[in-house]
């Protein structure tokens, strides 16, 4: 039987708004540095196969994985690169430790935005060529059509998708990783300025930098680790079609599907089963559809769950206590294991933003607009 799974090392680097005293391979080196120091490991002689999480356009080169094996110590050493989320990497180190033939795989994934000069340029070469690209000035118009889409159907407010930014700027207070925490009533969100109709500047998380690195292992050689192994139990992915009109707007399938087969590969029946979750809040709206995609609540009720306290960093199941993308910035490829990293200091208790004792966590992430790309991962102590 293939042996289980663990998280035996994390190193991070940057979670501001902007690094201009590094370089984004220097982020990658001290990240990594870090990870292996905790691990325990020489990159060089004691981990069998790298993983970069990393897509040419945010990098602005060709085959930018060329530029990822020395500061990561994997020189001449196995290497492969995801063009998409962290957590598609993190699923694919899992797959291979599972096999049998590789004991140790590091993953990295990074965000350096602040030397992306046009973003939403970078983003609109994503759109279906068309009838979309010619016609859409400001992708964001893809994540207003969503809001509006779920709003419509749960028959929620903006007053609901509000809570969730002051939920989780909130949150973000007592992250030393909170880039943009901020305390903040619902009326601040609601009178900052329109973007997108129904999106306002507070709806969307603002970019960062970071890199994030882990170690993942064999249940034989994490027993054997300095740090307190956290467990994978199970990963999941789905993508949803292709083009926006064959998509449901107001409920993310994809996020429900990747979630399912996360919680059916971990053995986990619901989502009452899991203590913590870092999912998804790229915009206020998203943190509502992936509540309902991961069963934490009925279709078109997360709304009315947040504003009760439903879900606070005190309740029995958390979301993004961490403060999420909203408090501590959106990463590009680097969300989904931003999303694990949190999960996984909170199951180590080493947070100071999160209570003790939680045994089980859930992380899901979304590739963001235009994709309908989705990836998650169960994960204990």
């Amino acid at each position: 039987m293939a042996e289980r799974v663990a998280i035996i090392g994390v190193g991070y680097e940057g979670f501001t708004e902007a690094t201009p005293h590094l370089s984004v391979r220097e982020m990658m080196f001290r990240a990594a540095q870090r990870a292996y120091a905790e691990a325990g490991v020489d990159p060089r002689e004691d981990v069998d196969a790298f993983i970069c999480a990393t897509e040419d356009f945010w990098e602005g080169w060709s085959i930018s994985d060329e530029m990822v094996p020395d500061q990561i110590g994997a020189a001449l050493r196995p290497l492969h690169t995801v063009a998409g989320d962290g957590l598609h990497a993190l699923a694919n180190a899992f797959m291979m430790i599972r096999t049998g033939r590789f004991q140790r795989v590091a993953v990295e994934a990074h965000s350096k935005h602040s030397d992306v000069v046009n973003p939403d340029e970078i983003i609109r070469f994503g759109l279906e060529p068309i009838l979309l690209r010619p016609v859409v000035e400001n992708p964001l118009a893809l994540a207003a059509l969503e809001m509006r889409s779920y709003l419509v159907e749960s028959g929620g407010s903006e007053d609901q998708t509000a809570t969730v930014v002051v939920k989780n700027k909130g949150n973000a207070r007592s992250n030393p990783r909170g880039t943009y925490a901020a305390s903040l009533v619902v009326s601040d969100v609601l009178m900052s300025e329109k973007v997108v109709e129904p999106l306002r500047r507070h709806d969307i998380a603002r970019p960062a930098d970071a890199c994030i690195v882990l170690v993942l292992a064999s249940e034989s050689l994490a027993a054997k680790a300095p740090a307190k192994p956290v467990w994978v139990e199970g990963v999941g992915w789905s993508t949803d079609g292709r083009d926006l009109w064959d998509r449901n707007l107001a409920f993310p399938e994809a996020a429900q599907a990747a979630a399912r087969m996360a919680m059916r590969v971990g053995g986990v029946e619901r989502a009452e089963e899991i203590d913590i979750f870092e999912i998804d809040d790229t915009f206020s709206y998203k943190e509502l559809q992936m509540i309902e995609a991961v069963g934490l609540a009925p279709r078109g009720k997360a709304g009315r769950l947040v504003e009760s306290g439903e879900f606070s960093a005190t309740s029995p199941h958390p979301v993004n206590p961490s403060g999420g993308s909203l408090g501590v910035g959106a990463l590009l490829e680097a969300n989904g294991l931003h999303r694990v990293l949190e999960a996984t200091l909170a199951l180590r208790g080493a947070t100071s933003w999160a209570r003790g004792g939680f045994r089980r966590a859930l992380a899901l992430s979304w590739r963001g607009v235009p994709t309908a790309t989705y990836a998650a991962a169960i994960l204990s102590t």
